[in-house]
């Protein structure tokens, strides 16, 4: 006898409104992120300055500082362009340079030269690496990177022992300048120099801006080193470099060296300064990434949490079991469980001619016995075991030609 019948094709492919059902609920909270992303950013694009700028309130900024002197009586004003920080030079002007490596070889030979005709005036240069070294103080050359620490000053200038220990480090430095004054010693290199420039100038070298930053201002004496190095003269120029400095793309081949040599000084500049990325990355996205992690992480919990076993209650109506039995078969088909759609039709059918070959219920389910007494009432298949005891069917049609091939035998014992 041949159970085997032909299944009709069933697609099981998702229509568009059931993607579209599962997936609004993600689209919806994709859309609601960029507009709080897009609002954020439209509010803040206004005030939102960067690391080590005197107009910035954040961590990483230099907003303290400024106000302090402010306080004192010291003017402070904005460079962001070099022709705005070479025109401000003079003896009664100090000017810090927050990125002399971000300028190209003739802005920094410009600058050296506007700076070092303000014979009095005091420049400041921030972690200048060895290539903004050697051009914008001669004489003194860049050591490798050392992380920033409690330094002490390990020197005579006044002003670094009426500050005391500090936090310095960074790019280190070494010169042989007459009347050169090298401080705050990271492991046997100075961190910071001064170096004379004319009568009454100088030129003096960080290797490091923690100090100046808003977090780190009232560590140590973070605060009186600040004060006395941008407070010496009346007037205070902070010169943020630009890409957008109309001289910055000026033609550096006049200068007597090519582009190749430009690039090598650069990469130089950078293989000194030896930031990492998080430094690079503002505080307020680290701080938005961890909550997104958290919210995710509590999601997670709350979506696996264990809802105990079931309990069992009156249904306050009557249900059809034919619907009962369409319900089921739709959680079995959304979560792809062929293996449970057929576990509950091989046991059921099992179950049922059982009794009609004379085999008690409890061993309805034993192999060797039901096997046994359905082969001694009918012809029974070659596939018989598989059919009644086999694997789960790998695709929607299998499961189908299953059903269709249980309910043949089932026929088959009932009028034998």
């Amino acid at each position: 006898m041949t159970t085997a019948t032909t299944a009709s094709p069933t697609s099981t492919a998702p229509t568009p409104g059931q993607v579209w059902t599962r997936t609004r609920g993600i689209l919806a909270a994709v859309l609601i992120l960029v507009v709080a992303g897009i609002t954020f950013a439209a509010v803040r694009s206004g005030t939102n300055y960067g690391q080590l700028d005197p107009r910035s309130a954040d961590p990483k900024g230099s907003r303290a500082v400024a106000e302090l002197l402010k306080a004192r009586g010291i003017s402070v004003t904005v460079a962001t362009t070099l022709a705005e920080a070479t025109a401000a030079t003079g003896p009664e002007t100090t000017l810090l340079v927050a990125g002399p490596n971000l300028l190209t070889r003739s802005q920094q030979l410009s600058l050296d030269e506007a700076t070092s005709s303000a014979s009095a005036g005091r420049t400041l240069l921030i972690a200048p690496g060895p290539g903004a070294t050697a051009r914008l103080a001669p004489g003194v050359r860049a050591e490798p990177h050392h992380p920033v620490s409690v330094l002490a000053p390990s020197c005579e200038l006044p002003t670094a022992r009426r500050a005391g220990t500090a936090d310095l480090g960074g790019i280190r430095y070494t010169t042989q300048a007459p009347g050169a004054v090298a401080c705050y010693p990271s492991a046997g290199l100075p961190s910071l120099v001064v170096l004379p420039t004319g009568t009454s100038g100088d030129t003096v070298i960080l290797g490091s801006p923690d100090f100046l930053h808003n977090e780190r201002l009232d560590h140590q004496g973070n605060a009186s080193l600040a004060l006395q190095l941008l407070g010496s003269r009346p007037h205070l120029v902070w010169y943020l470099p630009s890409f957008t400095d109309p001289s910055a793309t000026a033609d550096d081949e006049a200068s007597g060296d090519g582009n190749e040599e430009r690039a090598e000084d650069g990469a130089r500049d950078e293989a000194a300064d030896e930031s990492s990325f998080l430094d690079l990355v503002p505080s307020g996205w680290l701080w938005g990434t961890l909550q997104l992690t958290l919210a995710a992480v509590l999601a997670a919990v709350w979506r696996a949490r264990r809802l105990g076993p079931l309990v069992t209650e009156q249904l306050p109506v009557a249900i059809r079991a034919s619907e009962s039995a369409e319900g089921r078969s739709l959680l079995y088909r959304k979560a792809n469980a062929r293996d449970r759609a057929a576990d509950a039709l091989r046991a059921a059918t099992r179950t049922r001619i059982a009794p009609l070959t004379g085999v008690p219920a409890r061993d309805a389910h034993t192999p060797d016995v039901l096997l046994t007494a359905v082969s001694a009432r009918i012809t029974a298949p070659d596939d018989l075991s598989s059919l009644l005891f086999g694997t789960a069917p790998t695709t929607d049609a299998a499961l189908v030609l299953l059903a269709d091939q249980l309910d043949a035998l089932e026929r088959e014992v009932r009028t034998s």
